[in-house]
């Protein structure tokens, strides 16, 4: 039990970073967008805090209390940051942000697994979270 919680810990330590990367991104464009149409940038840096914010609570409340639909709703994350290496995408030209996020949030999500998916144990009820004992 103890292992299931410290992987849990991990996961949800990995993917806080990656929501706070987010939320500090969108905060620095929503602020100081960069030369060119301000206002676009400024709605794509509400958009980035909304999108850390959001990602952040659900991160800090239902993935640390391993609801699965956390777990599931949290590889918009991996699968958002590869869309943006793949597709060359911004932020950025070196991309290195960008692979860290992914990686941080692929063991935020693959540390804990066995904790969201005990063995031996059926699907959980619809609306019962699985919990850590």
């Amino acid at each position: 039990m103890r292992a299931r919680k410290l992987t849990v810990q991990i996961g949800w330590m990995c993917l806080a970073v990656v929501s706070l990367g987010i939320l500090v991104f969108g905060v620095v464009v929503a602020v100081a967008p960069v030369t060119g149409d301000a206002p676009l940038y400024r709605a794509y840096g509400l958009a980035s805090i909304g999108l850390g914010f959001f990602g952040g609570l659900i991160v800090l409340v239902p993935y640390r209390r391993t609801e699965r639909w956390a777990w599931w709703t949290l590889w918009f994350y991996p699968v958002f940051w590869a869309v943006h290496l793949v597709g060359n995408l911004p932020p950025g030209t070196d991309h290195i942000h960008q692979v860290v996020f992914i990686a941080l949030s692929l063991i935020g999500l693959a540390a804990p697994v066995r904790a969201f998916f005990p063995r031996g144990r059926g699907p959980a009820e619809p609306g019962v979270p699985s919990r850590l004992s």
